[in-house]
């Protein structure tokens, strides 16, 4: 048994620090979305129940969107629409829109790589960061929802 203590205390130590490590190296490799400043802002903005009437009344879009993405042999064709929560918001943002909106759409797609634009999470991740720039760039007013109305990617 004196022979076998040290091997014991060996083995223990061993898979202790590997259950150790292996934790550690799992926060990393899968990182949580819990402090993700893109989520956490996208979810703070509220959405109501509203009539298709009014929906209308408060969207306004945003069409042929053409650029390149983060890889120069990509482009992108993409429309958006952007709802608001009030009319007078909608009102400044149709004022700004061609001249503060569309380059800030142009900037954040040219960020973007081809790959993470795949699926919906990515659809989606992009019209959350683009609901928090937009925001801080609207005057008056917030916008609630951003929708990818038309999307088409291509090489060239």
């Amino acid at each position: 048994m004196k022979k076998m203590l040290p091997w014991l205390i060996t083995i223990l130590l061993a898979i202790t620090l590997i259950v150790v490590a292996a934790f550690l190296l799992l926060n990393k490799i899968f990182p949580s979305d819990t402090n993700n400043p893109v989520n956490e802002v996208a979810q703070q903005v509220e959405t109501k129940n509203l009539t298709a009437d009014q929906i209308v009344e408060l969207t306004s879009e945003i069409s042929e969107i053409k650029t390149n993405l983060a890889d120069p042999d990509y482009i992108v064709q993409i429309n958006f629409a952007f709802q608001l929560d009030t009319a007078k918001a909608k009102e400044e943002f149709e004022k700004i829109k061609d001249i503060k909106i569309k380059p800030l759409i142009i900037k954040t797609l040219a960020d973007v790589k081809p790959q993470e634009l795949s699926g919906a999470a990515g659809k989606d991740q992009l019209c959350s960061k683009l609901l928090n720039l937009i925001n801080k760039t609207l005057p008056e007013g917030k916008v609630t929802q951003v929708e990818i109305t038309n999307y088409i990617l291509a090489s060239m």
